[in-house]
């Protein structure tokens, strides 16, 4: 099996915790270990994968509860049995290699961790009861309110009625009950407390591209989420956190600070546009404009603002800008200095690089622009400001005498317009639901 943990910075900090934690069968975890990273990485959803649940994340989750863990043991509130079980668990939570969505459904992890001869195998070897196991991962269910607890609390007593460590046992129960509570936070903070606040809002959006959320609302979504971790499940998210080094805390909580001041800038934003008579305007720029200093620096800024995923031209980006077959509209604001707070951009489709497996029967016709995602300052998405760009792109595509656009958007979005607009999906992309449409501009403008 190759060895991956070059790739993974946190596969050998798991390694090394494996190593101090006084765990007697190191070898077999570092097996499990192996295994997650190999299947992670076949089934294309390694650290270039654009969902939130790829295996970095899945790293994460395990680095973090066995961090905690291995502290509440020194504090003699979990045994050596607990950190096992936790970081196993941990490991294993999004295990939901064949997802039709980006968003892991537990139902789905339950059943391929059941089915997996090598994953039983070393469950086996390492002494562990896969009921428990798979008793813990129902629990980081999210959220786990009404519906959505329901069924994997019924599915939760099922594993400790076919246990012989838990069966007919309710104290034991209740105590595989508050582990996997335990793991249910640590997944959610593990994600926000190991980088700075740009490694948070990268994956803030990535998450957001899970729960198919629009750009407007991610912010906002946001501070939800951590408002509702902090308060309705402040106990365990306390134990957590106090169970973390320093540092990691503070990593966490400057992220909370960061996101509750964002959502203040919108709101502030939204205010300027609602009474303050603030405006948008889209302008068509011209190649001398895109020269100056001041023009690329401020779209270079924009774009850097994208998931990476979306940042198609990531080596060339201010090389594009200036190349005369570039189309660029920009988003500006009514002020006293034109601000540039956002733009459409795109060309020839034969410029560009589609994902793989994407084969579109115009390529090399030279009779399609292929509009790269749209890009605009954080606090200005909801405000229609991306409309207004994407129909004054087209509409300049089409006095260029392009027959077609095409782009990518979330599916929910295309399928929208499809009932108002000359849009036909051109490949369905899983699980990210990150799909290619095509808009004939001779049929109407997008």
């Amino acid at each position: 099996m190759e060895d991956s943990s070059s790739d993974h910075p946190l596969k050998s900090k798991i390694q090394e915790l494996l190593v101090t934690s006084g765990i007697e069968k190191t070898a077999c975890y570092n097996k499990m270990l192996d295994y997650t990273v190999e299947i992670f990485e076949t089934q294309g959803l390694g650290r270039d994968y654009y969902g939130y649940h790829n295996i970095d994340h899945e790293l994460e989750v395990a680095y973090i509860t066995l961090l905690a863990a291995l502290w509440e043991k020194k504090l003699q509130k979990l045994n050596q049995s607990d950190v096992e079980y936790l970081f196993t668990a941990a490991l294993f939570h999004d295990f939901d290699p064949q997802k039709s969505v980006d968003r892991p459904h537990e139902e789905s992890v339950i059943q391929f961790i059941s089915l997996d001869r090598e994953l039983k195998k070393l469950i086996d070897e390492a002494e562990l009861d896969i009921e428990i196991i798979m008793a813990l991962i129902l629990r980081t269910a999210y959220p786990w309110t009404g519906e959505f607890k329901q069924k994997p609390e019924m599915q939760m007593k099922e594993c400790f009625q076919r246990s012989e460590i838990t069966r007919d046992n309710p104290e034991k129960q209740s105590h595989y009950e508050e582990l996997g509570w335990f793991l249910s936070v640590a997944d959610r903070v593990g994600g926000y407390a190991l980088g700075d606040f740009s490694v948070a809002m990268e994956k803030a959006k990535k998450n957001a591209h899970a729960f198919a959320w629009h750009q407007s609302i991610i912010v906002r979504m946001s501070v939800n989420y951590f408002e509702t971790l902090l308060n309705n499940e402040s106990q365990m998210c306390r134990r957590v956190l106090h169970a973390l080094p320093a540092e990691t805390r503070k990593n966490f909580m400057d992220t909370v600070l960061a996101f509750m001041k964002l959502r203040q800038d919108e709101i502030r934003i939204e205010s300027k546009f609602e009474y303050e008579n603030l405006k948008f305007q889209t302008k068509v720029d011209s190649i001398e404009e895109r020269g100056s200093d001041g023009f690329i620096n401020a779209l270079t800024s924009i774009y850097n603002e994208l998931p990476q995923p979306l940042q198609l031209q990531q080596f060339g980006f201010a090389k594009s800008v200036l190349d005369s077959n570039t189309l660029i509209t920009t988003l500006r604001l009514s002020d006293d200095n034109n601000t540039i707070v956002g733009y459409a951009k795109g060309g020839p489709l034969e410029n560009y690089q589609l994902y793989a497996g994407i084969k579109d029967e115009n390529y090399g016709k030279k009779n399609t622009i292929f509009l790269e995602p749209i890009a605009m300052k954080l606090g200005y998405w909801g405000l229609g400001g991306g409309t207004r760009l994407r129909k004054v792109f087209s509409l300049l595509a089409n006095t260029k005498r392009y027959r077609y656009l095409t782009s990518f958007a979330l599916r929910d979005l295309i399928q929208k317009r499809m009932g108002s607009e000359n849009v036909e999906f051109v490949a369905m992309l899983d699980p990210e639901h990150w799909d290619y449409y095509r808009v004939d501009l001779f049929g109407g403008i997008v």
